[in-house]
């Protein structure tokens, strides 16, 4: 049975995939396991100090799965921050990690500075940052700059809200999360196992040029969301299910192809 492992990004948690986690449960035929685990500083781990590495949040969320019996191989689902964390677990314990989907995610060496954080949301990132203790205010700011679904947001904002009022992310540990993912440096070579990256075209907060390069680097597989925004999950997770799914059709053909070509005649 596969052991799906899902990873949010900068300062979020697994609540904030909202309906996403049921929907890929019903929608992923080999979707046996799906486990949300907290980076070190958000939700569920919030007391946790932020290490002060991609490295060393990858270990803390590796040595959480091991704690809590959750039985490799993994495959690993994560977006923006979260996916360089799997991307980094992938490089540093290959056998571990059967699978990767990165959703609109940057690294370096891949992408400057201003594709992989657009200078146009700055100011808005700014202004979170003055009203981090304002619930409401602050989630309808990280709205509108992640997502570009608006017929929920009255619900979005209250879920978020309350996200936010009990499991209060601090200010130290976004500043180290950030910190982390901007030394962040993946490496050039592919990961050891099949990986798929999305991106959305209409990201505001990362070029979606980004997981461009990953992809051309990496001999990935890639595909395209027309109008979502960074929070694609949230944006429109049917389709993120279906494109998870064609592509672990297609990869499990392909391999069922290779393994008859190997058989002896």
């Amino acid at each position: 049975m596969s052991q799906w492992i899902l990873l949010r990004g900068l300062t979020r948690e697994a609540r904030h995939w909202g309906s996403f986690a049921d929907e890929f449960r019903a929608r992923i035929a080999d979707a046996g396991s799906v486990t949300s685990i907290d980076l070190p500083g958000n939700g569920t781990e919030r007391a946790m100090r932020v290490p002060a590495d991609v490295d060393g949040i990858a270990e803390s969320v590796r040595t959480r799965a091991q704690a809590a019996g959750i039985a490799g191989p993994y495959r690993l689902l994560a977006m923006s921050l979260g996916a360089m964390v799997a991307t980094q677990w992938a490089a540093r314990h290959p056998e571990e990690i059967e699978r990767l989907v990165l959703i609109n995610t940057s690294m370096r060496p891949f992408a400057s500075i201003g594709e992989r954080l657009r200078p146009t949301a700055w100011p808005a990132l700014v202004r979170v940052a003055a009203c981090w203790t304002r619930g409401v205010q602050c989630e309808r700011i990280v709205h509108a700059l992640t997502c570009n679904r608006h017929d929920a947001l009255d619900a979005d904002l209250v879920a978020w809200a309350h996200v936010r009022n009990t499991s209060p992310v601090s200010a130290a540990s976004a500043l180290r999360q950030l910190a982390a993912a901007a030394r962040f440096r993946a490496p050039h070579e592919a990961p050891g196992c099949p990986t798929l990256l999305l991106s959305s075209t209409a990201d505001r907060l990362v070029d979606p040029v980004c997981s461009g390069r990953i992809a051309a680097q990496w001999g990935a597989a890639h595909a395209r969301h027309p109008w979502a925004g960074h929070d694609l999950p949230h944006d429109d997770p049917a389709w993120a299910c279906d494109t998870i799914a064609d592509w672990l059709r297609l990869s499990d053909e392909a391999k069922h192809e290779a393994s008859i070509r190997r058989e002896p005649a």
